[in-house]
């Protein structure tokens, strides 16, 4: 839910409580991006041309990319408030009109680039906590052995933590970002003191400049610089959480202008001195304030990481809700507050990840190469997608053009410099970003033939409810809810129940649950309740992808529309099938059919999903072939 910061004194809270969840991965780049535009892919030779190339590149990189395409732009295509990846795809769904083929490449685009995500989910907390914890190298070479086994003991420790909530511990994020964007700027204003000169990098023109002197080598370095910009999908995906102003203020208050003055810094001390190239962010510190910088680096570290994870936890939950994933078992840790979820099995997949990237690459600067291809993609999609729904929501042409040549073409410089990276690390989010954006298709098209199949052998309500009163079925005490996945017809798990038991139940609710690709659902429209017979009923909840789905809660709430009936004693009874395929001789498509058969059988049971409690739940097989 949109925080409401209208009011002054909720601006100001929300805005640090923003900044301990929303600015934790842009706010740790520094401690790796600047040293990797000229150690990575590029081995750029520390000249003063290139100093002043690279930090102008960065500084322009931050205004356009960020300031101006995701904080003035791309955060108006919000969904009832909510931001992300998949709430542009449900605009597109929803609120944009027409049904062209090019909408549905943009659907699907986007669904793609939802499943990049999690390459990025597991990439952010290895480099994060690796690049900090490389800093006690400089105290002494004693303590490189012990790098890589004290960031796997923390990554071990951070995932370990979620499953209870980061509710208590949130509180405190962002006082602790407070301190440590205070902190980046003071180093940086102390490289600064030191050559003052370096401010003229402010310029655009040494970009150009470099670009047009250097144009493959820059190009390169573009690979590299975009490690600066990699948090900006986190702010758009979190604004639902705290509005858009909060995540404004913060950013150019605190935000920018400390990443800016560390950057300018670092570049200082390097033109300086060009062998501090190898640690320009610790080296910014004097000796006496490197362990508590290490030390504050690594909670920073820990900060960005936990935000990325819980960021997994929501991308998963809202695929789910909206049948691009299987159902996992999710527990809420905070009450009802949507975003404070745990998913066992996102959590272990992706410590599992992590520590695989941390001892495959080893050091922070191996996995710079592996960083940023996926978020490159992604952000080439989001602008599409987001040029698109303002086109269609009636912005003014000529100005939709103009944002387009400047954004997509800087876009697709990124993404074709971070291809580069491919062979070197990027193979990694990509192959993540296949397998699970192949999972989802198998998903929903799976369940897409089983809704068919069952909508095909469905008997029609009017015609079930007419025949009833002949009929020899017992009627006993009590109400019966059947879950059913139709909007219309009796589902299967009722006639099965007939069938076996020769009885119902006095008062019968057949009970749809529908997940609409908008973030919230007006109040009103949330129950619709349709009468079918005497003491027989058509209840549908609808629900909105950014909503917990509590069906006793939503139960108690349909007195107010005149079904007055006792939930608390009710039965519910739903259907599990069994699936089993015709056989094909397409190996492709007996081996999607495995996968789906695979999928359905371990999916989390609905009894979770639904909220239902699993004492008063009754479980009717069938099998079904498609």
């Amino acid at each position: 839910m949109t925080t409401d910061t209208k009011s002054p004194e909720k601006l100001l809270p929300t805005t640090l409580a923003a900044l301990g969840i929303v600015f934790g991965d842009i706010g740790t780049s520094p401690l790796y991006a600047f040293r990797e535009s000229f150690l990575g892919l590029a081995h750029l030779d520390v000249t003063q041309a290139h100093i002043f190339g690279v930090l102008s590149m960065i500084t322009w990189s931050l205004i356009i990319v960020i300031s101006i395409k995701y904080l003035l732009v791309v955060m108006r295509a919000d969904n009832e408030g909510e931001g992300g990846i998949i709430a542009l795809v449900s605009l597109l769904q929803t609120k944009v009109s027409g049904t062209s083929r090019f909408r549905h490449i943009l659907v699907v685009a986007g669904l793609f680039g939802a499943a990049l995500l999690y390459g990025d989910g597991a990439i952010t907390p290895a480099i994060s906590v690796l690049s900090a914890l490389e800093g006690l190298e400089l105290v002494t070479a004693a303590f490189t052995p012990f790098v890589i086994p004290m960031t796997i003991g923390i990554l071990i420790g951070l995932f370990s933590i979620q499953r209870f909530g980061t509710a208590k511990i949130g509180r405190v994020f962002g006082p602790i970002l407070v301190v440590w964007f205070t902190v980046l700027a003071l180093l940086g204003m102390r490289g600064i003191w030191m050559e003052p000169g370096i401010l003229v990098a402010l310029s655009p023109s040494w970009a150009i400049q470099f670009m047009l002197s250097e144009p493959t080598t820059a190009f390169l370095v573009m690979g590299t610089v975009f490690l600066v910009v990699t948090g900006g999908e986190t702010l758009y995906a979190d604004m639902g959480h705290f509005g858009v102003k909060p995540i404004k203020l913060a950013w150019f208050a605190l935000v920018l202008p400390a990443l800016l003055l560390n950057y300018f810094g670092q570049g200082a001390l390097v033109l300086s001195d060009n062998q501090e190239i190898a640690q320009p962010f610790f080296h910014l510190a004097p000796e006496w304030a490197l362990i508590p910088l290490i030390i504050l680096a690594t909670i920073a570290t820990v900060i960005a990481s936990q935000a990325v994870i819980s960021g997994v936890f929501s991308l998963t939950r809202q695929a789910m809700q909206l049948g691009q994933l299987p159902r996992m078992a999710v527990v809420q840790t905070d009450g009802e507050e949507f975003g404070q979820i745990y998913i066992p099995f996102v959590n272990w997949m992706l410590l599992f990840a992590t520590i695989g990237l941390v001892l495959l690459f080893r050091s922070s600067g191996n996995l710079a190469s592996a960083y940023g291809l996926a978020i490159a993609m992604d952000m080439v999609i989001t602008t599409f997608l987001t040029l698109f729904v303002l086109g269609r929501w009636g912005w003014n042409k000529a100005l939709l053009v103009g944002l387009a040549i400047i954004f997509i073409p800087l876009d697709f410089a990124y993404f074709g410099a971070n291809i580069l990276k491919f062979f070197d690390g990027g193979w990694f989010p990509t192959i993540v970003a296949v397998f699970i954006f192949t999972l989802m298709t198998i998903w929903t098209q799976g369940r897409k033939k089983l809704r068919e199949q069952v909508k095909h052998g469905e008997m029609e309500a009017s015609q079930f409810v007419k025949r009833l009163p002949s009929s020899s079925i017992i009627r006993a005490p009590g109400t019966a809810i059947f879950m059913t996945s139709l909007s219309k017809g009796v589902p299967t798990s009722l006639l099965h129940h007939i069938k076996h038991n020769r009885s119902l139940h006095q008062h019968v609710v057949l009970l749809h649950v529908e997940i609409r690709p908008t973030a919230k659902i007006a109040r009103k429209d949330q129950i619709i309740l349709e009468t079918l017979g005497p003491d027989f009923y058509r209840v549908t909840f609808n629900y909105g992808f950014n909503e917990r789905v509590n069906v006793p809660q939503r139960l108690k709430r349909c007195k107010i529309k005149g079904l007055d009936l006792d939930f608390d004693k009710a039965s519910y009874f739903l259907g599990r099938e069994t699936i089993t395929f015709k056989r094909s001789g397409n190996l492709i498509r007996a081996i999607s059919n495995s996968i789906f058969s695979f999928l359905n059988r371990n999916a989390g049971r609905a009894t979770l999903f639904y909220g239902i409690p699993p004492n008063r739940v009754v479980e009717l097989g069938s099998q079904i072939e498609i």
